[in-house]
């Protein structure tokens, strides 16, 4: 089957690498995600087991048009009964760019050539639910070209199934995981994160670290197919459950400096059974000692829009290079920000990796080496 997974810009080249290890063929990178083939039981894998995907989707139809009308004839002619029942709940969303009257209408005629095709069956139709449908289909346009893919996920694949409470704007999963791979994390370091808000980090690190499949808590779309392999999907689960490390003590540290957000990471912690494995502490970051030798310290510290909180980062981003100066010497400090000041204003080396985008925001992550006594910028 022709399968697309979408991403994180930024993260193309680390899903591919997911990708290949599941099972996945003639990989194709686009700004935004990978196309590749794969059969039923790749399509299951990388849903279980991608940390940076955000929705994996099969292409059911591809084709050109003229008019609107061409749209529906093509929709119309997937069989959709086949796919799955009528009982089950639909949404279709449309995007891309094209000389139509609207997108919304797209959307419209796809649904309706979708309920058409069950009406001509048994006169019956499924029912639209906007919000938490049980198939989601995906229309994009093109030009004159268009696409119709069936979402395998459902919900994006970024909610992993624990949270139920965050802090103000929380990193995304995926985008936290792909920054940790980014970094070099694979489990076997010490990490820090002194800014750690919710603990999305650490829930991702203790993942990795774990080798514990980040779909393991939730359901998806693909289940309720009717398509749907379910002793093959009992055999996929139970390979990544026998895979998963024994848990001990890892050596994953997270701060912060607000005590509501260091209770609200401890309760995902303990969602996912991590409390006593990933060690918590409240304070201000700064005050923080190294709990290593060496190791990663991972963060996303904040970034200001107006002035007035770009004039206190100013003030901030200094004092986090002079305490990691004097305190981590033989770590290396990966910081997410779209303050492009940042380096500058730490006056420390960097390394900087390709651009990232936290939803629309435009983000970079900065490498900094901290070597005692040399990595201060004169």
């Amino acid at each position: 089957m022709a399968l697309f997974a979408s991403c994180p810009r930024g993260l193309e080249k680390l899903l591919a690498e997911e990708i290949s290890q599941q099972g996945g063929s003639e990989l194709q990178l686009t700004d935004g995600g990978v196309h590749f083939t794969g059969n039923q039981e790749v399509m299951m894998r990388v849903n279980l087991h991608s940390r940076t995907a955000s929705r994996l989707l099969q292409q059911l139809a591809q084709g050109s048009f003229q008019i609107e009308r061409d749209i529906y004839t093509l929709a119309k002619s997937i069989d959709w009964p086949a796919l799955f029942d009528i009982s089950n709940t639909i949404k279709v969303k449309t995007d891309g760019h094209a000389r139509l009257r609207s997108i919304d209408y797209v959307s419209l005629i796809v649904k309706d050539a979708i309920c058409d095709r069950f009406r001509a069956l048994n006169d019956e139709r499924p029912s639209v639910d906007t919000r938490r449908p049980d198939i989601r289909i995906r229309v994009f346009l093109s030009g004159f070209d268009v696409q119709i893919y069936l979402d395998t996920s459902g919900e994006a694949l970024f909610k992993r199934g624990w949270r139920d409470e965050t802090g103000e704007a929380p990193l995304r999963e995926n985008l936290a995981a792909g920054i940790l791979l980014s970094a070099g994390y694979n489990g076997s370091q010490p990490l820090l994160d002194p800014m750690c808000g919710s603990g999305t980090f650490l829930v991702e690190a203790a993942d990795i670290a774990l080798n514990r499949a980040p779909g393991r808590l939730r359901n998806f779309a693909f289940e309720k197919l009717n398509t749907h392999n379910d002793l093959l999907w009992h055999s996929i689960r139970n390979d990544a459950e026998l895979a998963v490390r024994p848990l001990e003590k890892l050596a994953i540290y997270g701060n912060d400096a607000s005590l509501e957000m260091v209770e609200i990471a401890r309760h995902n912690l303990t969602r996912c059974g991590l409390e006593s494995l990933v060690s918590l502490s409240h304070g201000d970051a700064t005050e923080l000692q190294a709990p290593a030798a060496s190791g990663l310290l991972v963060c996303n510290p904040p970034y200001g829009i107006r002035l007035d909180e770009q004039d206190s980062l100013a003030e901030l981003y200094p004092r986090l290079a002079t305490w990691l100066k004097r305190n981590f010497a033989g770590w290396t400090a990966h910081l997410m920000t779209a303050d492009n000041r940042l380096p500058a204003l730490m006056r420390l080396n960097a390394e900087a990796r390709p651009l990232l985008y936290n939803g629309a925001l435009e983000c970079r992550v900065y490498a900094f080496p901290l070597v005692a006594g040399s990595n201060r910028k004169e």
